[in-house]
């Protein structure tokens, strides 16, 4: 029989609708009857798209004897991260405050009033490896609730205490200066590993905020050491198995194996780490006219688009690491390995062992049971463009055919927001309309669904219906940040508008008013044991850093002083954390850029259809000048701010480009264009 979960909108939940667990949803029910039967209450959380949550669950939460004793002893609570990343904040920061580590599943018992007291991650059925087993555990934690409860009251207090009295002071920061830059650009050099290209560790996530302020920092110091880091850091990437050579789009993270060999994919794919390398690699290709950056930035925008794009025009949040191998089993990487036999029954002889070579196929295999990830080794020769292209479009149609990783296809705010702004660039930069039709339909689902009458963001929908749960910092930032970049590629004002309504939301419902601090629930979002507050970035840049970017080019846009404000504010973070982190400052580190350069304003004035209008419009798009916005449309219109008082210059289209209340003569000539926006403003 299902239990209350068979009632959520999440997939993760859902997946969880038929366990024997008698879950509850994280709502003030489950809580109240905590209390009301006098047990703990055991919280899970984790998401869809991972592979030990799925080995947890498989282990303990299917097993009928855990079940029933987790029933008769615990108020059992199931939270997908991605919808409540508040609730799994505050908890992740308990857990990693208490163990020194952390990740999902999460797994945390607490007081019926939300104090938590013991914490842990995966506990697997048999003890193992220095862990103890989940029925172990959940026998501990019961023994200690009716034996010692006031022990564990005072724990759950202190604990509590501990979390509530963590605030964050940026105001004696100031704001981030040449020489906080020039550090973080310093301490990221000590951290490369130059002989690969990566940054140094083990396990290896894409650093793709990191390598967006190496961009930018290049572009406005001229560093030649910047630039070279994160052409190393993105060549690196999508040689390796981290990006899926035949159908592209990247994986969550790459291993390094004990035993040596080429790194190996932890496989699920997010919309985050796509939507933002795409526009990395955009960026990269508009820097440095790189055909690999452009490669990838046009395959991992068609993967989006091909794979994961919902029904409603929006964006899935994530494919699974595992999928059915052919023999029932659900194995991590099944649908992307391939054995020599594979390439060959798929190929041909010639065109099996040219595959191989290629990309790194071995007999003995590369990865587990003599199959391979597919990699771009270092190797010698010249291969045949065509005919590589060829064995990567028969290897992609044959791959259809296997069993498809499971998809979460709940359409998460924010990251759409990331998505939104990487189609609709990468669509301007490469002549794909169809990828700026992509990005507008995704904006209006936004709109149209997510967006109540005052504004307010909901966090997720799915199947065309909104999710119950609030929009937290980073869902109003980043759709913020996906509305102007659509504003800058279409010249249509709506999109600066919408973007204005959410940015006034981050205004009176996100900052402190007095310290400028941010928050990322709003002041009057459900109250948590602790108000969460993180502006390090991640997986994908923090709610802080992602509203100091987007608050900073709608004042750009605009002229308002309060959101130039707010965002300055905001940036004291970076002066304070840069220097000492920049590995988890990238986006804040980035938006510095912006401001130390302006950040530019490009107003372009001519016909709609003059080829000359287009050709300045694209120009400006491709200018490298960090965090430029830009502004077309015709002379005299009202559609966007920065075209005001704009005249055509002697009959003919024109650009104005202005940075801290000073411009340049306008020009007509898309060379002199290119190169106001590479170069320091005259006077």
């Amino acid at each position: 029989m299902p239990n209350r979960l068979a009632q959520a909108t999440s997939p993760y939940l859902l997946q969880h609708a038929d366990n024997p667990v008698d879950w509850w949803p994280w709502e003030a029910g489950a809580f109240e009857e905590a209390r009301r039967r006098n047990v703990p209450v055991f919280l899970s959380v984790g998401y869809s798209a991972c592979h030990w949550c799925h080995v947890m669950a498989h282990e303990s939460f299917e097993d009928d004897d855990a079940a029933a004793y987790m029933n008769e002893h615990f108020v059992s609570v199931k939270v997908d991260r991605e919808e409540r990343p508040d609730v799994d904040a505050v908890y992740m920061e308990a857990v990693q405050a208490a163990t020194g580590q952390g990740g999902w599943p999460m797994s945390v018992f607490m007081t019926p009033d939300g104090e938590p007291f013991y914490f842990g991650t995966y506990f697997p059925p048999e003890p193992r490896h220095g862990m103890p087993s989940f029925r172990q555990v959940l026998e501990g934690v019961h023994s200690a609730w009716t034996g010692r409860r006031d022990e564990v009251g005072e724990v759950a207090t202190k604990i509590t205490r501990d979390l509530a009295g963590r605030t964050l002071s940026i105001e004696s920061a100031g704001l981030p200066t040449e020489e906080t830059q020039a550090l973080a650009l310093l301490q990221l050099t000590r951290d490369i590993d130059t002989a690969s290209g990566w940054f140094k560790g083990d396990t290896k996530f894409p650093p793709s905020m990191v390598v967006e302020f190496l961009l930018r920092h290049h572009t406005r110091a001229g560093s030649v050491a910047a630039l070279e880091m994160a052409e190393g850091l993105c060549g690196a990437m999508a040689r390796s198995s981290l990006y899926d050579q035949v159908g592209g789009g990247f994986h969550r993270y790459v291993l390094t194996p004990r035993s040596g060999g080429p790194l190996v994919p932890h496989f699920e794919k997010m919309l985050y780490d796509n939507a933002l390398l795409c526009r990395v690699y955009a960026h990269l290709w508009r820097a440095t006219g790189s055909e690999l950056a452009r490669r990838v930035a046009l395959e991992t925008a068609d993967f989006m688009v091909r794979e994961l794009r919902t029904a409603e025009g929006g964006f899935a949040s994530a494919l699974d690491a595992d999928s059915d191998d052919g023999t029932g089993r659900h194995v991590e990487g099944a649908f992307y390995v391939w054995t020599p036999e594979q390439l060959t029954e798929v190929l041909g002889e010639e065109d099996g062992r040219l595959a191989a070579q290629y990309f790194g196929v071995t007999e003995e295999g590369t990865f587990e049971h003599g199959a391979s990830v597919l990699q771009l080794p270092q190797q010698e020769g010249v291969f045949d463009a065509e005919r590589i292209a060829s064995v990567k479009e028969r290897l992609l149609r044959a791959r259809a055919e296997r069993p498809a990783p499971g998809r979460d296809d709940k359409v998460v705010a924010a990251w759409n927001g990331l998505a939104v702004a990487a189609l609709a660039e990468t669509g301007a930069y490469f002549d794909r309309p169809d990828l700026v039709d992509a990005a507008i339909t995704a904006a209006d689902l936004l709109v149209r669904l997510h967006l109540d009458e005052k504004a307010r963001l909901a966090r997720t929908s799915r199947d065309g219906q909104a999710g119950a749960h609030a929009g937290v910092l980073e869902d109003y930032a980043d759709v913020a940040e996906g509305f102007l970049a659509l504003a800058s590629v279409t010249g249509e004002g709506v999109w600066l508008e919408f973007a204005g309504f959410l940015l006034d939301h981050v205004l009176v419902r996100f900052v402190d008013e007095e310290s400028g601090t941010l928050y990322d629930t709003a002041a009057d979002a459900e109250k948590l044991i602790r108000r969460p507050q993180d502006p390090t970035d991640n997986a994908v840049p923090s709610g802080w850093s992602a509203a100091a970017g987007a608050l900073l080019g709608y004042a750009a846009h605009t002229g308002s002083e309060p959101h130039r404000t707010a965002a300055e504010r905001a940036l004291g973070v970076v002066k304070a954390l840069g220097p000492r982190a920049p590995r988890f400052t990238g986006w804040g580190l980035a938006t510095a850029e912006a401001l130390l350069d302006g950040p530019r304003e490009v107003a372009i004035v001519g016909p709609d259809g003059d080829p000359r209008t287009k050709e300045l419009h694209r120009t400006a798009l491709l200018g490298t000048a960090p965090g430029a916005v830009v502004a077309v449309g015709a002379e005299g219109s009202d559609e966007l701010p920065l075209l005001a008082d704009r005249p055509l210059v002697g009959g003919a289209p024109a650009a104005y480009v202005c940075r801290d209340f000073t411009c340049d003569a306008p020009t007509t000539d898309t060379d002199r264009l290119r190169t106001a926006l590479r170069t320091a403003l005259n006077g």
